[in-house]
């Protein structure tokens, strides 16, 4: 991508370096359906990876604002690559509630150990002696290709019910089907995870009550403490951040050469393409910038509070609900640039396209959903119950 310019954000060098790399195998990425191996080393180098990892193990017990400039920037290159930055920081923080001697072994190479996640139970364990037996399968786990250690969530047996439990499990004790032929997102490898009766010791393995509350071991970091509903939305939005204010510039250059095509022939200048010309061009990017601008603002409080910044008992339904409104406002924003870009925009090649599929993809995952998140943040307003 010549001419690639970031927006100025507060991020190391190695992160401007990744964002860069990434736009430039962007549109390889997303007919190849996962990311070179030069961008996942990119970004690990970056330091996604341990970007929550404790410092104790070699990381950086770093915060979510920073985390979302990384994201974001990384994003306006390529949103596939920003998603798997985002979700293989959130995974390393996962592993901060396991017990000290799982920690341990889920770092014991380091802290840059990248590492994928499973949120939503895919799969069922039953206790043996020293552990749990473990067998499932997981869909959508994004990384999982390259990843070197997986937490999954399974289902375990509690009297006559079953609780939810996060199992840390090595990759030579799953394997990978090829399942993610997805509209949007396409690079991410977002693929099916399989467990076939692994033994996992019992100190990999947590209940998912302490990951969802924060009851971090070894660590009161606010990054660690800060509840999971709390600062989940952020990560997930982080990349649809980025890839709109890489909209806006990919339809800022598609204006340009309108406005060039048009002077050349003879036209009169300021259509509805030309940059700043006719009214029309001049609303759609005024109010896609201010949309854009707008969510950032959203995700940043939600980050903040992550942080350790204001907040409260209401804080992880009002995060929420941010986050799921800062996702409807990138839409948005993206949608307007895209239909009022032409036909010409919709071509396989076209980044515009790329962009409105992966945001819209982004935005669909549940923890940006307002239907779910909006909701939960209703039924807190004065006078309900």
């Amino acid at each position: 991508m010549s001419g690639f310019v970031l927006t100025p954000t507060d991020t190391a060098d190695e992160v401007r370096v990744a964002a860069e790399l990434a736009a430039r195998y962007a549109g390889f990425a997303d007919r190849a359906r996962r990311l070179p191996g030069e961008v996942v080393a990119a970004l690990v180098a970056a330091g996604f990876s341990r970007h929550f990892v404790p410092v104790r193990w070699g990381g950086r017990a770093g915060g979510f604002g920073e985390l979302l400039d990384g994201v974001s920037t990384v994003g306006e290159g390529c949103t596939s690559a920003a998603w798997i930055a985002a979700v293989i920081a959130g995974a390393a923080r996962l592993g901060v509630y396991l017990p000290e001697e799982g920690q341990r072994e889920l770092w014991s190479t380091g802290s840059e150990t990248v590492i994928a996640g499973a949120l939503n139970p895919g799969g069922r364990a039953t206790p043996e002696a020293g552990g749990w037996r473990l067998t499932g399968e997981w869909p959508l786990v994004s990384g999982v290709d390259f990843a070197d250690w997986a937490l999954v969530c399974a289902l375990v047996p509690r009297g006559e019910r079953t609780v939810a439990r996060f199992f840390a499990v090595p990759c030579r004790d799953y394997r990978v089907v090829d399942t993610w032929f997805n509209v949007g997102l396409r690079a991410t490898g977002s693929n099916t995870l399989v467990v076939d009766g692994a033994f996992v010791p019992g100190h990999r393995s947590v209940a998912r009550g302490a990951v969802r509350q924060g009851r971090a071991v070894g660590s009161d970091a606010p990054c660690h403490t800060a509840r999971l509903r709390t600062v989940s939305g952020t990560l997930f939005a982080a990349p649809a951040l980025g890839a709109a204010r890489a909209a806006v510039r990919a339809w800022s250059a598609r204006s340009a050469r309108s406005a060039r095509s048009a002077r050349s022939a003879g036209q009169a200048a300021g259509g509805p393409l030309a940059p700043g010309g006719g009214p029309s061009a001049r609303s759609v990017l005024a109010r896609a910038e201010r949309e854009i601008e707008s969510a950032a603002l959203l995700l940043h409080r939600v980050a903040l509070a992550g942080d350790g910044g204001p907040g409260g008992v209401g804080e992880p339904a009002r995060a929420r609900r941010d986050c799921a409104l800062a996702a409807d406002q990138l839409v948005d924003a993206v949608e307007r640039l895209f239909r009022s870009a032409g036909c010409g925009a919709q071509a396989q090649d076209d980044p515009l396209q790329r962009i409105w599929r992966d945001v819209h993809c982004a935005a669909s995952h549940t923890a940006l959903r307002f239907d779910t998140a909006g909701g939960a943040q209703g039924g807190r307003l004065p006078g309900r119950r």
